[in-house]
């Protein structure tokens, strides 16, 4: 089972077809204005339009309302709702069931206590995405360059999909995969030169790195 690589948080023209021809399986769009990546909803469309289904369209909320998903949906059309914030069970119940989009539910890693939540939306969700816990002062809740400790997940008994992301890069999404055995990898500020801007040549290289960890075992 092949690798899936996200690169996130994409906003120009330009890197997304780096990302598309460098062959990402899906790219992230962020619509959270705290976030240096965040997208109006008319730069989401003529992104959107500029994929053609050569990968997945994950559009990213943070604790958005039933209005922003309605807006996101006419104009991006994601192939699914990547959700960053502190969303129950019950509000990922309601929004599958209210936009007919999968579900990727973030949770945030610090500690193995962070885990106790997982059974809950593992039941709701079509995938999880481990990330680092943000510091307690962060205006967001995630895309801050930080990792976790991979082997919190190194015993990890999930039948669901589930991806890594926080403060990874070229140089150790290898490691990354190696220890949680994940199935997908995720990136943002790994490969930009300052926050929300994305570097052509760091997307190519964090998706060579990527690929060449996909003669281990994945899931």
């Amino acid at each position: 089972m092949s690798l899936l690589v996200k690169i996130c948080g994409l906003s120009t023209r330009e890197t997304l077809e780096t990302a598309l021809d460098a062959g990402a399986d899906m790219v992230g769009f962020v619509f959270f204005p705290p976030s240096p990546r965040h997208l109006s909803l008319e730069a989401g469309r003529d992104l959107g339009r500029q994929v053609k289904r050569r990968a997945l369209k994950v559009a990213l909320t943070v604790d958005a309302d039933d209005a922003t998903f309605d807006n996101i949906m006419d104009a991006l059309s994601p192939d699914i709702f990547q959700l960053h914030g502190k969303e129950t069970v019950a509000r990922l119940r309601d929004i599958k069931q209210k936009f007919g989009r999968p579900v990727m539910k973030a949770l945030p890693v610090e500690t193995v206590a962070d885990l106790a939540v997982l059974p809950g939306y593992a039941a709701v969700a079509d995938r999880i995405l481990f990330d680092a816990r943000p510091p307690k002062d962060a205006t967001r809740p995630g895309g801050l360059g930080a990792p976790f400790d991979w082997h919190l997940l190194q015993n990890l008994e999930l039948v669901l999909p589930y991806m890594v992301s926080g403060g990874l890069h070229a140089g150790n999404v290898a490691e990354a995969v190696r220890v949680t055995r994940a199935g997908g990898v995720d990136v943002s500020s790994g490969v930009e030169s300052a926050p929300g801007v994305k570097d052509p040549e760091m997307i190519k290289a964090f998706i060579r790195a990527a690929r060449a960890t996909q003669e281990l075992s994945v899931r």
